[in-house]
């Protein structure tokens, strides 16, 4: 048997995959059990995070293995397997040890160094034991892996590097800034009662807000978590209730910030209902819209910009309207603008001819400058000096050219501001939980799983990361070896095991040959010959173990039955009655 891992990770696959094929619990279950009835595999185990789902099982079979690991996650994950399998990544032998102890250090988390992977390899484990799916190489390995997790957590600065994903996530909705002077006195709301909605909930609470209301399909949980933060209200000075799921409307339109986290499979916010919850804190011509506030800038909020075709119509009346000698030879107002251009543009004027153009500049020399109440901005915006200039250069260059050019750089066009966020949204659900529409809402800022992905890939790595992989180099090798050896260990025992047989039945023969021998002579008979033997085994048998401890060793388990002439069924009854041992004392749960 042999180890293999088969998934998809925010590292493999965008998020919108990843949301597409997360597992709700119970299938999570459906698949532990259909992989363990595969005939490939003999243990099977799941870890499914908001960043991951992979697939561990023990199998005899590599390819038939993959391809039957790939199969069941598309089955129940509900995306095709076509498509599906671009994203998949395969692991095998220690290459799958040295990913899931990786993955328990907190290397391939999209925060490096995040520690909340410790508590989800141990959920993994315990449903595991749970549908008796872990049998000895899984409980092993997700034990080592907990344990090596927690050695590079104690043993190097790797915290430093990391850090939970919703303190994450609220450095990312601080814009970067001090996650404690952001949330200082803001009302939160968090829904859902899991563990990653309480750590955020416990987070806000020692980052400072007023308080904290929980909501929860499950009001037992929602009422416990309330009452666990008004426990520690003492401290955090942040008071905490629980409301129904119901509540969530209303309680949206008093709350500053809201983390959802919930395992359910439609959204819990629409775009529409965090619409709902702003537009009474937004007015359309306040400060804070982008129309008429202090900071608005010329051409936002509905006022005519500089730039475009706002800005021509702006400044063509003017021009036009002035009376003197001769018209324009250009239909100006007839032409249509271009947005990004004026009209009194290159845009305007392509396709003229070069006569035209020159006959348009002597018109535009020869103009008054422009009297009018519009802002100095807007007037400047028209100098018939650089009018004149600009056009004379294009009759030039449409003279030689034959066709007027395209125009070389587009003018700038102003900004509009966005408003200031009222309502700040952290959705850590996979799939997710608030419409990603609703960052396209005024007053609304949303962070979501992809964002923090995004967000993620320029974070500076700590020194201390290379310590903690030079950690698992070292955790991957000796977890082989102490694995090779075990494999060993049946056949070692049916050997000693012939050997005392061997000893028995010689020792009987001499009773029948030598029935005179007292007690005290058969006993020391006895004990002579079995000397013997053990001096004749443990050189070989200890060899034999260290041999197989190193890489390549399996076969020396297959040399030793054939050289014993070991019977199989006893070796594999050595091995039943151990991983019944072990399960026996590992399945009272996980360290």
């Amino acid at each position: 048997m042999s180890l293999l891992v088969v998934g998809l990770s925010h590292r493999s696959a965008p998020v919108s995959v990843l949301e597409r094929a997360s597992l709700s619990a119970d299938a999570q279950i459906k698949l532990l059990q259909d992989t363990v009835a595969a005939e490939p595999a003999a243990e099977a185990a799941v870890l499914a995070t908001c960043n991951r789902i992979e697939l561990y099982a023990d199998v005899d079979k590599f390819h038939a293995g993959v391809a039957e690991l790939s199969t069941l996650l598309a089955q129940h994950s509900g995306v095709g397997l076509d498509e599906l399998t671009p994203y998949l990544y395969v692991h095998y032998e220690d290459r799958a040890v040295h990913h899931l102890f990786s993955v328990a250090c907190g290397l391939d988390s999209m925060v490096v160094g995040e520690g909340q992977i410790l508590g989800q390899i141990k959920d993994s484990l315990a449903r595991a034991q749970e549908l008796h799916s872990a049998g000895r190489l899984l409980n092993d390995l997700f034990q080592q892996a907990l344990r090596v997790g927690k050695r590079a957590h104690s043993e190097t600065g790797i915290d430093r590097a990391g850090q939970s994903l919703v303190t994450f996530g609220l450095e990312q909705l601080a814009l970067g800034g001090d996650v404690q002077d952001w949330a200082r006195g803001k009302k939160a709301l968090v829904i859902g009662a899991g563990s990653m909605s309480s750590l955020a909930a416990a987070t806000l609470a020692r980052a400072g807000v007023s308080r904290i209301v929980i909501a929860n399909r499950t009001a037992d949980r929602a009422e416990r978590l309330a009452e666990i933060l008004n426990e520690g209200a003492s401290e955090s000075g942040v008071a905490a209730r629980a409301v129904s799921m119901d509540a969530v409307p209303g309680e949206l339109t008093r709350a500053d910030v809201v983390v959802s986290c919930t395992g359910a499979t439609g959204l819990v916010l629409t775009a529409e209902a965090v619409a709902t919850a702003v537009s009474g804190r937004v007015g359309v011509d306040g400060p804070d819209a982008g129309g008429r506030g202090p900071d608005a800038q010329p051409g936002a909020g509905g006022g005519p910009s500089l730039r475009g075709p706002g800005a021509a119509q702006a400044v063509r009346p003017a021009a036009a309207g002035a009376e003197h000698d001769g018209e324009c030879p250009l239909d100006l107002p007839a032409m249509q603008a271009t947005a990004g251009f004026s009209v009194l543009g290159e845009a305007a004027v392509a396709g003229m001819a070069a006569a035209d153009l020159e006959q348009h500049a002597a018109w535009v020399d020869n103009a008054p400058r422009p009297q009018s109440s519009a802002p100095a901005a807007v007037v400047t915006g028209f100098d018939p000096a650089q009018e004149t200039e600009a056009i004379a250069a294009l009759a030039a260059a449409a003279a030689t050219v034959g066709r007027i050019p395209e125009r070389r750089r587009p003018e700038p066009v102003a900004e509009i501001p966005r408003p200031r966020p009222v309502l700040f949204l952290l959705d850590l659900a996979m799939p997710r939980d608030i419409d990603g529409a609703a960052h396209r809402l005024a007053g609304v800022r949303l962070v979501d799983i992809e964002s923090l992905a995004d967000a993620s890939a320029d974070a500076p790595m700590a020194a201390d990361v290379d310590q903690v992989r030079r950690i698992v180099g070292d955790e991957v090798a000796a977890f082989g070896a102490a694995q090779r050896a075990a494999h060993i260990t049946p056949t070692v025992v049916a050997l000693r095991t012939m050997a005392a047989d061997v000893v028995a039945n010689e020792i009987a023969r001499l009773d029948g040959r030598l029935p005179e021998l007292d007690d005290k002579q058969r006993g020391e008979i006895t004990q002579a010959v079995r000397r013997v033997v053990d001096k004749l085994l443990h050189a070989p048998t200890v060899r034999v173990k260290q041999l197989a401890a190193e890489p390549g060793g399996a076969g020396y388990a297959d040399a030793l039955r054939t050289l014993f002439d070991l019977d199989p069924e006893t070796v594999a009854a050595v091995s039943r009655a151990e991983d019944s041992t072990e399960k026996n004392g590992k399945n009272r749960g996980p360290a």
